[in-house]
């Protein structure tokens, strides 16, 4: 930048500030410059809210007050004989005491000798004066133009006009303030919630709704909930998981495998055309490995995971409505949220409200809004679009690598310099290394490319109010993220290995690639896998990125600001201006990748019943890292209204929808429990085995083929196939070589497939019916909170009532008096014309 750029552009950054900071005046906020301690040219404003501004916009915002002290007591001894056995799984109750419960009703200034008698400092709470001071900032004009004003902290900040805008913390996080009239609640926080040695403990979570605000609070709330009922399903899970691998050893079809007169004398046809023959025993290892999670247990934890995650979501709603009456968000609807700056600025058309009927100011007409969200969901289908596309790439990357490197890695000439790894560098192993990282990156570009697009279009479409931009912008993410970390997941379980021929007519992709076949020990531990290392390795990275990322940022920038030498402590708001921002999307990548996990969770559990215990885990410290960092290295949260979890509600619902599904199809189509059934009751005796048994069962679902069938695009010159073998099996149910209709399905196969069309049908109605039966007998709202709402709404009527009486009859005394008065000279008037007749 040129330097008379740089001069007026200082010079507009001046002009606006001080236009900006007069309007903060007009509107009655009192401001306080300071200069900092350091003399690094820095210059802090504090903005204060007087006692009057303070009435006044608490009425404006809704705020609610206590009227009345809660004194419907309902505990039972059995609460209280519970509170003393958890006392020592709650935070320290002498320094964080429990709050008294009030009834509480929205604001009014003429209504104010109807609210609990309270000091000025404490009437209104630290957290409501920072809302009603961010309220008063983000409608300030700084700049007016013609007939244009532009206005709202944000968009200076985003201009550099201001650096930073934040409520101060009350305290250092790790030292308790000597100030007396100092809450010390960020200390508080620290020591019984955000410290590592309480992850055994409750939240407290009045306090920090209290601190933070209610949309913070109710994530926190969320999470520990959610945190709480994944134990019951992680002792299932792990039941589970111990009792198949319990079995392991005793499996008839994985000793069939591991028998050398069984599975050491099958020979199996070559999975690629640059493969070899295998036999069958090789892959016993993994068979065993298979059977901890392929047995019929899983089946059981799948429809335990259908009910759980129904109890979770409607008993989730039951805690939040008890949220809601005690955090005083029952009532705060869209029509009390404040609309938006940006939506403000930018209402040019008249309409009328069809809910008040009065005229008001919209930004678009009716046709601009549909060409608005057309443009939203076309950019959202093209991103989908764009990742499939990259996720189909890749797949014919790794298929052509393959078969390049299964020549090439085969010739000694070639890669003379890996000869001392030349027993590790495999073609499967480079290959999936290759295609891993390839894969990584371009997640990587996508989710940075889409995360900017999708700020922008939600910008474009202008919302109305904050919960209407979230919801949107949430929207839009989840169902990006949704295709990019599940799709290799559903590619695995019910795309790979089903379409792939028989070894003499394989199906070939662009006619050149063959398909993938999945490993000799079956899709379904490959999926296993899978999961494993995205959900261990995703946890393990972000819990890293979450601790390491923001205390390196703010030691770097502690001291690159501090130019001075002089060890002068500097004050409360400099300590947090050092203190990373908490952006507007902080929350929303948490809500994200809890509800990714979720989605691991319940999506593919029948493959993986550990998936819960690990989310467990993971929860514990998750909870921790949060509020560490929320605590100690961020600046204090601008508290926000919220009544829910907003759009992520839907979601987590429609997830539990698609997990019947697809739990239901893994089993089907991607384990062999229905195979397995199937034989056990269908064929063991046609087989010769006299009583129903799983003997046999390797033999019938081995196909046979013979090697002088294959094509000529299966043989090739690069691999010399024993020519002594004249029969090869493969995994599948066709009829043998010889056979009128050889290589074509048999009654085996459409006997299962009946099985698994059957399967389906029958689970998910049955699920689908318990978790429409369970939402219809768990009530959303509990009779307590019932009972306490219709009480806080009686009593706010009675006072408001009895208040308006008194105003009444205080103005009707005085018309009272003068009528008294009235006739009592009336009547000495009668007296007197009575004693002149006399």
């Amino acid at each position: 930048m040129k330097p008379f750029d740089k001069k007026s552009a200082f010079k507009r950054h001046k002009e606006r500030r001080e236009y900006f900071e007069g309007c903060l005046m007009k509107m009655g906020l009192e401001l306080e410059a300071t200069p900092s301690v350091h003399g690094d040219n820095l210059m802090y404003v504090k903005v204060h809210v007087p006692w009057e501004v303070q009435r006044t916009y608490a009425e404006v915002l809704h705020i609610k007050i206590p009227i009345e002290v809660n004194d419907h007591v309902d505990r039972s001894p059995i609460w209280d004989l519970f509170d003393w056995i958890t006392k020592h799984f709650k935070p320290n109750e002498k320094l964080i005491k429990k709050e008294v419960d009030h009834y509480t009703a929205p604001y009014q200034k003429h209504h104010h000798d109807c609210f609990l008698k309270m000091d000025k400092e404490r009437f209104f709470t630290p957290s409501m004066r920072s809302r009603m001071a961010n309220f008063i900032m983000c409608r300030a004009p700084y700049e007016i133009r013609g007939n244009v004003k532009k206005f709202g902290i944000t968009k200076l900040l985003n201009s550099g006009v201001y650096k930073a805008a934040y409520p101060p913390h009350d305290c250092r996080f790790n030292v308790k303030s000597t100030v007396e009239s100092c809450p010390n609640e960020r200390y508080l926080l620290y020591k019984e919630w955000a410290h590592p040695k309480n992850f055994y403990k409750t939240q407290p979570l009045d306090l920090i709704r209290k601190y933070y605000g209610e949309k913070i609070g109710i994530y926190f709330a969320w999470l520990g909930f959610y945190t709480k009922m994944l134990a019951f399903a992680s002792v299932v899970g792990l039941a589970c998981f111990f009792y198949g691998y319990h079995i392991q050893e005793n499996s008839t079809w994985s000793k069939e495998v591991c028998d050398p007169d069984i599975g050491g004398k099958i020979v199996m046809c070559p999975q690629c055309d640059l493969c070899n023959y295998w036999i069958l025993n090789s892959t016993c290892d993994t068979s065993k490995t298979l059977t901890i999670f392929d047995h019929f247990g899983t089946l059981v934890f799948a429809v335990f995971m259908a009910v759980w995650v129904t109890v979770f979501l409607e008993f989730w709603k039951r805690y939040q409505s008890q949220l809601e009456f005690e955090w005083d968000t029952v009532e705060f609807l869209e029509q009390q949220e404040p609309s938006r700056p940006e939506y403000d600025a930018a209402c040019v058309y008249d309409t009328i409200n069809p809910v008040t009927g009065v005229q008001e100011k919209v930004p678009f007409t009716f046709c601009g809004r549909c060409f608005r969200i057309s443009i939203g969901i076309g950019t959202v289908l093209f991103w989908i679009v764009l990742i499939l596309a990259s996720i189909v790439a890749i797949i014919i990357y790794r298929l052509a690598v393959f078969f390049s490197l299964s020549i090439k890695l085969k010739n000694p000439g070639n890669f003379t310099t890996l000869e001392p790894l030349k027993e590790y560098v495999t073609p499967q192993m480079a290959t999936s290394v290759t295609a891993g990282l390839i894969n990584f990156v371009v997640i990587m570009i996508l989710n940075t490319l889409y995360e900017r697009v999708a700020i922008w279009i939600t910008d474009f479409e202008l919302p109305r109010t904050r919960t209407d931009y979230e919801n949107s912008l949430t929207l839009k993410m989840f169902l990006f993220q949704f295709v990019n970390y599940y799709s290799s997941c559903f590619y695995i379980a019910f795309v790979k290995g089903k379409i792939v021929g028989h070894p003499g007519q394989p199906v070939y992709i662009l006619g050149k690639y063959r398909n993938e076949e999945c490993d000799p020990g079956g899709c379904l531990i490959e999926l296993t896998t899978q999961l494993a290392i995205i959900m261990g390795g995703k946890a393990i990275w972000n819990n890293i990125q979450e601790v390491l990322l923001p205390w390196v940022k703010n030691l770097i920038f502690r001291y690159c600001t501090r130019v001075t030498p002089k060890k002068v402590e500097p004050p409360r708001w400099e300590q947090d201006f050092e203190l990373q921002p908490f952006t507007k999307l902080g929350l929303f990548y948490e809500y994200l990748e809890m509800v990714i996990q979720f989605g691991f969770v319940t999506l593919f559990v029948a493959s993986f019943p550990l998936a819960p215990f690990l989310a467990l885990v993971n929860n514990i410290i998750e909870i921790r890292v949060d509020a560490w960092k929320m605590t100690t290295q961020f600046r204090r949260i601008l508290p926000e209204k919220a009544r829910d979890i907003g759009a992520w509600q839907p979601i987590l619902q429609w997830i539990a929808i698609l997990a019947v599904a697809t739990n239901a199809m893994i089993i089907a189509f991607t384990s062999d429990i229905i195979p397995r059934l199937v034989y056990y009751w269908s064929f063991s005796v046609e087989e010769g085995y006299g009583n129903h048994s799983m003997s046999g069962f390797i033999n019938s679902s081995l196909s046979y083929f013979n090697t002088h069938d294959f094509s000529n695009a299966t043989v090739t010159d690069a691999v010399e196939r024993p020519p002594n073998i004249t029969i090869c099996r493969y995994r599948d149910f066709r009829f043998p070589p010889g056979h009128p209709r050889q290589y074509q399905y048999n009654m085996h196969y459409w006997h299962v497939i009946a099985a698994k069309m059957a399967f389906i049908i029958v689970v998910e109605h049955v699920a689908y019916l318990t978790k429409f039966i369970l939402a219809s007998v768990i009530p959303d709202v509990s009779h307590t909170t019932r009972e306490h709402l219709k009480r806080e709404r009686y009593l706010t009527q009675a006072i408001i009532h009895e208040v308006r009486l008194n105003l009444v009859s205080k103005r009707l005394k005085p018309v009272k008096d003068d009528l008294s008065s009235h006739m009592a000279r009336n009547d000495n008037d009668d007296d007197e014309l009575e004693l002149s007749e006399y």
